[in-house]
């Protein structure tokens, strides 16, 4: 979600610029710099970011510059007459003082004005102006989207190649507990009634059982790349996804059978969080 995007165009009398800034941010959050003289834009601006933008912190600033030559200029006589008067009076304690010249009056606070523009029109070439800028904002969030859609396409490859790794030996690691389990047994005095022994090793398989987790992964996986694949908003969607992938690795780790299988689960969580931080930045 972050981007940048500026676009200007040229008036007869002025130069509108819009200045777009987009930040990662969970919710959707337009913030507006405008005119005095726009300040009305406000509500159908916000209007059309919320039409076409999910998520993200934005910045929007339009600035103003007047590019009038002389004939866009009009002369306040009222304010000039007052400056004269103000002279006057002025070179009436002063009779040595030098008179001012025309330059120096024109430069004058108020004495000179701009032509104003006609408010419709400038509001009409600010919206379609900060439509243009919004489509380039827009158009770059694509790309950076694009490129971090592929790098979680990578993690999401190493993540199943855990899993199936992990299912790979999860027959011999089954087979290893039991037998240390008998060999532990063998050593005690006492006898060991068998159809209880193997109630107990029943019981410490299913809990050992990791097959739902290794299918759950999987799953998640799966509607993970069909999510990120399809048109829209995904963002909220992975960020939920990549939770459930990060709870099953937790359960993963607590039923670990061994070294392999807690290697595993770490480096499962490591990957996962590693996409949960590329999510962020998802519309």
């Amino acid at each position: 979600m972050t981007a940048f995007a500026r676009a200007s165009s040229q008036l007869p009398d002025r130069t509108l610029t819009w200045e777009l800034r987009s930040v990662n941010h969970r919710f959707l959050e337009p913030h507006f710099r405008l005119p005095d003289a726009l300040r009305g834009l406000e509500a159908p601006l916000r209007d059309l970011v919320r039409s076409r933008l999910a998520r993200g912190k934005l910045d929007a600033t339009l600035t103003l510059a007047e590019t009038a030559g002389q004939q866009g200029l009009s002369v306040d006589l009222e304010r000039l007459d007052a400056y004269l008067a103000a002279c006057e009076q002025i070179a009436a304690r002063l009779p040595d003082s030098a008179p001012l010249s025309p330059l120096e009056l024109l430069a004058m606070p108020g004495v000179v004005r701009a032509a104003a523009p006609d408010p419709e029109a400038l509001a009409e070439a600010a919206q379609a102006l900060f439509t243009t800028a919004l489509t380039s904002l827009e158009e770059t969030r694509g790309r950076e989207g694009e490129t971090l859609a592929g790098l979680m396409a990578e993690r999401l490859d190493c993540l199943e190649t855990e899993i199936a790794d992990v299912r790979s030996v999860l027959p011999e690691l089954l087979a290893l507990q039991r037998r240390k389990l008998h060999d532990r047994l063998r050593e005690l005095t006492a006898q060991v009634d068998g159809d209880r022994l193997e109630q107990e090793l029943a019981y410490l398989a299913q809990r050992a059982d990791i097959d739902e987790e290794l299918d759950r992964l999987a799953t998640h996986c799966q509607e993970f790349r069909r999510v990120l694949a399809g048109p829209g908003p995904v963002g909220r969607r992975l960020d939920f996804l990549a939770q459930e992938l990060n709870r099953e690795a937790n359960t993963l780790g607590a039923k670990s059978l061994g070294a392999a299988t807690t290697q595993a689960a770490v480096e499962m969580k490591v990957l996962i969080e590693q996409i949960r931080e590329q999510v962020q930045n998802l519309e």
